[in-house]
């Protein structure tokens, strides 16, 4: 009988994993579980995600507002510190500014407008246009951002940032003043110690601040990438991809994903004679096109995957094909034929007319955001997911 369903996406319920727990162990007695309750049989080719928060959390990768107090200190000077660029977010970053804080007498925060990197906005944008203001060039004070756009508002939670993360730094006893520009030197003329909090650009954010003058700086995968005493880090991303945990913790993006991954994939293969793909997701990379939110504000969407899912995807475009090289046909000639090309398609479609219009994304980014919408982020309690027939084709 010929197969009607191709890719299936299906969120696994797991146990509360809690620090210390033999993740790898949970994820893969899940997997065997489902299968065996006839919810799914595992094949070659499948793919299981876990989410990065729960690898992290079974590894204790945890560290304190204290200790990102003494990193930013150490490593810029305790005295005032521009931070720059950071994405207006309770869950992402208001703990750590709080341990920011910490680390310095005066911060100057310094907010992208109208708009963080990955979209939230302080204003809407088109208040912008009513004004004289040059984004690109104008740097504002608080005074003067709101003389011009009101309140800072969160269209989804109402949240004024603004307002927010200057009453966290205050209560820290460190003194706060808050400005808004785009270019990154701008805040130069406030200090020359910096700490670039911008996740996708930062490389680009410090290399000019470095020529116009800086004397320290820093980017958030630089803090916390070493541990303070006894705290978990990432000697990769640092603070980059944290999430709060309690008011004075935060989860650091987990370290070792290449090693689990390969030993998940390694233990599904001896007990099932099955070779499937497994990889580590945390945000998806997506734009809400409402909110215009960019979900990615993690460093990456997939810390660690199997080596299957290198690469991006090579498909035919099969509109393209129906409507042009066989726009003759119809029925069951229309499908063979097309079923035919893709037996026969180049190892490497890459610039050819017969692949445009499909996603040209990698493979852990497009897999990763399916991942990401079907976990969610909520009360689901889906944390693995399995996907099967990702690989496949019209032929199969």
């Amino acid at each position: 009988m010929e197969r009607i369903s191709g890719t299936v996406s299906r969120g696994l319920r797991a146990p509360i994993i809690k620090t210390g727990d033999d993740l790898k162990s949970v994820v893969v007695d899940t997997v065997l579980r489902a299968a065996a309750a006839g919810e799914f049989e595992i094949r070659d080719k499948d793919v299981l995600a876990v989410t990065e928060s729960i690898l992290a959390r079974a590894q204790g990768n945890y560290c304190s507002i204290d200790d990102i107090g003494t990193d930013v200190r150490n490593k810029l000077g305790g005295e005032t510190i521009g931070v720059i660029f950071p994405i207006t977010s309770r869950n992402r970053f208001a703990i750590v500014l709080r341990g920011i804080a910490r680390g310095a007498k005066k911060i100057v925060l310094m907010l992208s407008y109208p708009s963080d990197e990955v979209g939230n906005p302080l204003f809407d944008v088109e208040k912008l246009y009513d004004t004289d203001i040059n984004p690109y060039t104008d740097v504002l004070s608080q005074e003067q951002f709101e003389a011009a756009f009101g309140a800072a508002s969160h269209p989804f939670t109402n949240m004024n940032y603004v307002d927010y993360y200057k009453k966290l730094i205050e209560a820290e006893g460190c003194e706060a003043e808050i400005i808004f520009a785009n270019n990154a030197v701008s805040i130069l003329d406030y200090t020359k110690n910096v700490l670039c909090c911008d996740i996708h650009t930062r490389e680009r954010t410090k290399k000019l601040l470095r020529r116009a003058g800086a004397e320290r700086v820093c980017s958030l995968d630089e803090i916390m990438n070493a541990p303070i005493d006894k705290s978990g880090y990432n000697e990769k991303y640092g603070l980059l991809g944290s999430n709060k945990a309690t008011e004075d913790t935060v989860k650091l993006f987990p370290t070792g994903c290449q090693e689990f991954v390969e030993g998940v994939q390694a233990e599904i293969l001896a007990r099932t004679g099955k070779h499937i793909e497994v990889m580590v997701y945390g945000d998806g990379a997506f734009k809400d096109p409402v909110g215009k939110i960019w979900e990615l504000a993690d460093p990456v969407v997939s810390p660690g995957y199997t080596s299957g899912l290198k690469g991006t995807p090579n498909e035919l475009k099969l509109k393209y094909l129906a409507d042009n090289q066989f726009a003759g046909l119809q029925g069951e000639e229309l499908q063979d034929a097309i079923r035919q090309s893709i037996r026969e398609k180049d190892a490497e479609l890459m610039g050819k007319m017969d692949s445009e219009g499909t996603t040209p994304r990698r493979l852990t980014d497009l897999i990763g955001s399916l991942c990401d919408l079907t976990s969610g982020s909520g009360d689901k309690g889906t944390p693995f997911v399995y996907i099967q027939g990702y690989f496949d084709n019209y032929t199969d």
